[in-house]
């Protein structure tokens, strides 16, 4: 059995996916085994003092080093370890990732926007969109925005963006951010027609739990919108304890929701599928691509 790991140091929380490889007549197929997500808000030290604090660079590389006891429990024979937005621009990144290199002996690589989105590519979700449709993928996280327009299957256009729910929350995104995404997304929409929307990260995914949609089914822009008010009605207090959501998902999904709203608004999308992959899943679809030498289905 070959087992990769994929580890995401993202501006919200770091995880750790662990999959077990199999071959399959398509090619070869992965199996979540074991996931494990960390709220470590990263974000708030860098966005805010373009640095990690002690303490943040502490929790990492305490972090890091039970990944790294996890994924040798595991015997993971392969991995990839990304660290996206806050680490990009955290002055000392480097030099923590240095400190968990000499501790751990786990290698991390600050990715661009673009190395993101390449990667969320490689979950191959174009082999499941309608042809007939065109798409502008979102893809939010804590530091940045992901956005790609699939025509005919293929991606056209792709940018990311300086905007995300921790940024929203600490008040560092920037009006013309926005303004750049709306020109953007404008641009790059505007002779398409029946175009839906994709939706990737944890809060889009929780979001359509709370929908109740059936699996497979698009969340209405309305659905979306009705369920924003709905939480938006309710203290930080209120939606941990009527909506059960955790301490680290309650305030952050308020910005998320006001990202995809705004988006689909933009672009008069109805409509947004929820496919439940991330970068994490990218990646472990990326090692088998470049491992294995063959196209990877989930």
């Amino acid at each position: 059995m070959l087992r990769y790991a994929a580890i995401d140091i993202g501006s919200n929380a770091v995880r750790l996916l662990i999959a077990d490889i199999s071959k399959t007549e398509k090619g070869y197929s992965y199996k979540k085994n074991t996931l494990v997500r960390v709220p470590l808000r990263l974000g708030d030290d860098a966005f805010l003092d373009q640095r990690l604090s002690d303490r943040k660079a502490e929790d990492l590389i305490k972090t890091m080093s039970a990944f790294k006891n996890l994924m040798d429990v595991y015997h993971v024979t392969e991995y990839l370890a990304c660290a996206t937005s806050a680490m990009r621009e955290a002055e000392n990144g480097a030099e923590v990732i240095k400190r968990i290199k000499e501790i751990t002996d786990l290698n991390l690589e600050i990715i661009e926007g673009q190395r993101e989105a390449n990667i969320i590519y490689a979950n191959h979700i174009e082999e499941n969109l309608d042809a007939k449709k065109s798409y502008l993928y979102i893809d939010v996280g804590g530091g940045s925005t992901e956005l790609s327009v699939f025509v005919n299957k293929e991606p056209v256009a792709s940018k990311s963006f300086d905007i995300g729910t921790i940024r929203i929350l600490d008040n560092q995104d920037k009006d013309e951010t926005w303004e750049d995404m709306r020109l953007w997304v404008r641009e790059n929409t505007k002779n398409l027609k029946n175009v839906a929307g994709i939706g990737t990260g944890g809060n889009i995914n929780k979001l359509f739990r709370m929908s109740d949609e059936k699996e497979g089914m698009p969340l209405s822009f309305l659905k979306l919108k009705g369920l924003y008010n709905q939480l938006n009605g309710h203290s930080l207090k209120e939606r941990i304890s009527v909506f059960g959501l955790n301490p680290d998902r309650a305030d952050v999904i308020i910005p998320a929701c006001e990202i995809y709203i705004t988006l689909m608004k933009w672009t008069g999308i109805k409509q947004i599928y929820v496919p439940k992959v991330g970068l994490v899943d990218g990646i472990i679809n990326l090692l088998i691509e470049e491992n294995l030498k063959t196209e990877a289905y989930v």
